[in-house]
């Protein structure tokens, strides 16, 4: 090809042409128009969200705090920052030294000359803008500040209400902090400016700043030395919620002796120093020199080197440390009064508890209803076999965690079956968002039972699910694991469930949730928002058609009550016909005086946190904690209710004043939802991770540190992290009854022994969030969970049978909740073991592991079999009235009735038995375990007389029903661990 680059052939260079030009700005127009639709869908979007969940005033009132903070804010900043830019241009010396510095700059001067008054409104609308994005940030200070609600408690260095510190304080620092920038920004534009045209010079003979220049910067200096005195005087209010580590409490807050003696006078005296110094800034204009101000700028430094810094160490050093504990006893009760205040762990009942390795019948007979509800069921192992009984489609899953709740008298382990896309074959724009568009029932089991062949006991099952939970609105729109959105209406079929051999059954969404897609403009919205061009064309979406997104249940509640720290562990609730999620809601505080902060993520992390999720504020330092809301999201209709659970609440009650209408009285809950309300686990694991040391209400036994808790770790995992609550029906010593609780124990800092054991009412009720500890004597030899599993590990006969258990079915073993208990005035633990086939790998309970205090380890295919050997006679067959015999269990009766038997001896013996049985049963039901035991003796006789009489009668001995006496025909197989 021939070289075209010759001396007649030369590139076009200029200006581009018309046509590009107009290419170039059409381009440009459309990009700025895009930009501005997509904030604009942004906005409308979120609007139309709130609108359609009925919390509108949520979006209004919020969107109003940081558009009304940026405004005001960034306004007040550009004004300020303008205001000196023109200032220091209009003081400005009349003629320029003559310099090479200031020739220099002349060119610098010539060139800003045009464009002089839009640098000033640019700079100034830039600063202002920055300032108001900061600003519209701080809108929970602003309105915590507005609608402050008293506590009702004074700090006890100040005596001032601790709403100064949670409410009023955070504003006042953020004012200043404002002010502070306002003012250093301020200062270096005018100095930039002062040096720009001449008023500031850093070469030549003569003075270095002219008289409008010294006088502008001076007062600008004057100022922020006098916002430094304001600093100094908030300062001694922030020492109250001061932070740092002491005492192995890495939160620890509060003043100490040096705060009070040494830190709080400095901070007085650099006040007052402040102040002057400021005032020798301001006579710096009238008196035409800098020397009285640097000279005092320069004594508030060595002050506040000396005063703020050399002399506290001195205190800290010299009188402190020698006499520490004398110093510091009044500053540590303080903070172990706020913390327990701030917490609500101040009225914790603490028992002494001395465990003992034996028991006997009327020592059992209290616990009677906690040793027939111990859950073998581990709602942490479980979920893989309510997958493979329960899911019955490729696209329904279970969370790995089920939940666990209580109906009637029944500890439930129950998990919503919910639409997990990861099953669908054919992945489309229409299967996606159009036909698989919902989960389908609860299903639920016994928690202390299973079937013969160790699964689950299931009292809701099937697809459409029937069971014990009546009729609901089985269709599960929003759940934990509905994270894509869906296009539904009343002309669009979706898909509801399939049967085996039957077509698709389909349905059409009336639940009346969602935004409407009617207009072309929303449709054009969420087109953008979702990147998916087409929900803007796509024929598939008819009249009425309406959009459902943000559809977890803890997506729903955080956005409408974004003041909330929502619990990790949303839970399904059935009742009035309605399939409900219940979540937790936290209203918490970094500013209580005195009160040790602590970091959400740490305190509730445990062995299974990333099987059940993590708090939204997980990264936060909070000093106070309520759990004031209690909230539900409709899994059908998506709707959010708000409910105050904690009437006495300040910080519930500030954000009640700020959003008003949102949060219903506690008198508004429903009553068939009233009896599954429990106890949160996330605040039970902080209030037991701040227990481990706040136990210690006496604060020179504080200051020693010889009675530390820790959690003990989960030794079921290899994860080395700390072990769960346990969510059990139990009674400790005090209490007149077993009742639903949340559980944990402790074992000593740096030992693994059992040190103590926590549980808290988690029953909606009189003693509901009542804290009581059994505090073990720390010579009583109890064992800790580890030294349990230890123990259980290390038996021989546990070891061979489990062995032997896994080799014959090539599988492998999961042991499940490890369970303490108090019972019989002594500790039970008891753990189930669960075989998972490595083919299906679906955990099935095969064996039951039980130890009382450090007594044998007892390893059994039952739990009544397990209790029977580590309880002895006292608890013989100790289960369920359903449990059916086992074959080293003689005491645990079949029902001994014989069709067709007419040896009246056998006929006799058969009645005693079937009387032993029912006096058993009522015995058990009583907890009267010596009775029971007599009971048991006399079944065991009768059945010997039976078989002996039909022995000696010729026939072949009785072969006992499957079915006791009284029980119907037809019922299902009682659990072999009951």
């Amino acid at each position: 090809m021939p070289d075209r680059s010759g001396p007649g052939s030369r590139a076009r260079v200029g200006p581009p042409s018309r046509r590009a030009k107009v290419l170039l700005l059409t381009a440009g127009v459309l990009a700025a128009l895009f930009v501005l639709f997509a904030l604009f869908a942004g906005l409308w979007t979120d609007w139309l969200w709130f609108d359609s969940m009925h919390y509108g005033s949520v979006f209004t009132t919020q969107l109003g705090a940081k558009i009304g903070l940026f405004a005001v804010f960034g306004l007040l900043m550009a004004l300020v920052v303008g205001a000196n830019l023109w200032l220091a241009y209009r003081l400005r010396p009349p003629l320029a030294a003559m310099s090479v510095e200031q020739q220099s700059l002349d060119r610098y001067r010539m060139g800003v000359a045009p464009y002089r008054r839009w640098l000033l409104v640019g700079l100034s609308l830039l600063v202002g803008l920055a300032a108001g994005a900061a600003a519209g940030a701080q809108w929970r200070t602003w309105m915590l500040w507005l609608n402050g609600t008293p506590f009702g408690v004074k700090d006890s260095q100040f005596h001032k209400d601790v709403s100064y510190y949670a409410f009023d304080l955070p504003w006042y620092q953020f004012v200043l902090g404002f002010a502070f920038s306002a003012v250093l920004v301020s200062l270096l534009a005018s100095a930039a400016v002062h040096y720009l045209y001449g008023g500031l010079r850093l070469q030549g003979p003569g003075r270095r700043a002219s008289a409008g220049a010294q006088g502008h910067l001076a007062v600008l200096l004057g100022v922020f030395v006098l916002l430094k005195a304001v600093a100094y005087w908030l300062d001694r209010y922030a020492l109250a919620v001061k932070s740092g580590s002491y005492k192995k409490v890495d939160g620890w807050t509060g003043l100490r002796y040096v705060d009070a003696n040494a830190f709080l006078p400095a901070k007085t005296i650099l006040f007052f120093v402040a102040i002057i110094c400021a005032l020798l800034f301001f006579l710096t204009p009238i008196r035409r020199t800098w020397a009285p101000a640097l000279i005092g700028f320069g004594l508030m430094a060595l002050s506040a080197l000396l005063v703020g810094g050399l002399y506290p160490a001195l205190v800290q050093q010299f009188q402190v440390k020698p006499n520490e504990q004398a110093k510091e006893t009044a500053y540590i009760q303080k903070n172990i009064d706020a913390t327990r205040q701030a917490y609500g762990i101040a009225d914790t009942a603490v028992q002494q508890y001395e465990p003992d390795d034996s028991t006997d019948a009327d020592r059992l007979k209290p616990d009677a209803q906690t040793v027939t509800d111990i859950r073998l069921l581990d709602p942490n192992v479980v979920s893989p076999t309510f997958q493979q009984n329960q899911a019955l489609r490729n696209y329904y899953a279970f969370p790995k965690t089920l939940d666990v709740d209580r109906y009637g008298d029944q500890d439930t382990v129950l998990g919503v079956r919910e639409l997990d896309m990861s099953g669908v074959q054919q992945r489309n724009f229409i299967n996606d968002h159009f036909k698989y568009t919902h989960g389908y029932g609860v299903v639920s089991a016994k928690g202390n039972q299973v079937d013969a062949n160790g699964n689950p006991v299931y009292t809701e099952h099937s697809l459409p699910t029937t069971g014990d939970l009546g009729e609901y609105q089985q269709r599960v729109y929003y759940g934990e694991k509905s994270t894509m959105y869906s296009i539904v209406g009343p002309g669009m079929d979706e898909i509801d469930y399939t049967r085996d051999g039957q077509p698709d059954q389909t349905w059409k969404y009336d639940g009346g949730s969602g935004v409407s897609l009617d207009n072309p403009l929303t449709r054009a919205a969420y087109a953008v928002k979702f990147a998916e061009p087409q929900i803007f064309y796509s024929g598939a979406i008819k009249d009425g058609a309406r959009i459902l997104y943000d559809r977890t249940p803890k997506e729903r509640v955080e956005k409408v009550a974004p003041w909330l720290s929502i619990d990790a562990d949303p839970y399904p609730v059935v009742q009035g016909g309605r399939l409900v999620w219940v979540l937790d809601g936290y209203t918490t505080s970094d500013g209580y005086p005195f009160s040790s902060k602590t970091t959400f993520g740490d305190a509730t992390k445990d062995s299974m946190t990333d099987q059940r999720g993590r708090t939204l504020t997980a990264a936060n330092q909070v000093n106070y904690i309520r759990n004031s809301v209690k909230a539900t999201v409709d899994a059908y209709t998506g709707e959010v209710t708000l409910y105050q659970w904690d009437e006495a609440d300040p910080v519930l009650k500030t954000w009640m004043k700020a959003f008003p209408g949102t949060v219903k009285a506690k008198a508004d809950i429903p009553s068939t939802l009233l009896p599954h309300l429990r106890y949160p686990q996330d605040l039970f694991k902080v209030q037991r991770d701040l227990l481990g040391q706040y136990h210690i209400t006496d604060a020179t036994a504080f200051f020693s540190g010889t009675d530390i808790w820790d959690v003990p770790l989960d030794p079921t995992v290899n994860t080395q992290e700390v072990q769960p609550p346990y969510y059990l029906t139990v009674r400790t010593p005090d209490a007149k009854a077993a009742s639903f609780s949340l559980t944990t124990s402790f074992v000593p800092s740096g030992r693994k022994n059992l040190a103590a054991f926590m549980t808290v009412d988690a029953d909606p009720g009189e003693d509901y969030g009542k804290l009581r500890i059994l505090r073990l004597p720390s010579g009583s030899g109890a064992l800790g969970p580890e030294l349990t599993q230890a123990k259980f590990n290390s038996d021989s006969e546990v070891a061979h049978q489990l062995t032997l258990l896994s080799n014959n079915n090539e599988s492998g073993l999961v042991y499940g909740n490890l369970l303490t208990l108090p019972v019989g005035g002594g500790i039970l633990n008891v753990e189930p073991v669960y075989l998972v086939a490595r083919g299906a790998k679906v955990p099935a309970l095969k064996k039951v592991l039980a130890v009382y205090g450090t007594g044998n380890v007892a390893i059994g295919d039952s739990l009544s079999e397990v209790l029977t050997k580590v309880l002895g006679g006292a608890a013989a067959g100790a289960t369920t009235p359903t449990a059916p015999a086992q074959p080293d269990n003689p005491g645990t009766p079949t029902g001994p009735t014989t069709p067709g038997t007419e040896n009246p001896d056998v006929q006799k013996a058969l009645a005693d038995a079937q009387k032993a049985f029912d006096e058993g049963q009522t015995a058990m039901k009583n907890g009267d375990w010596a009775a029971y035991g007599k009971a048991q003796e006399a079944l065991k006789k009768a059945i010997a007389d039976a078989v002996a009489a039909e022995q000696k009668g010729g026939g072949a001995s009785p072969a006992p029903s499957s079915q006791p006496s009284g029980q119907p025909s037809g019922s299902p197989s009682p659990s072999p661990t009951g």
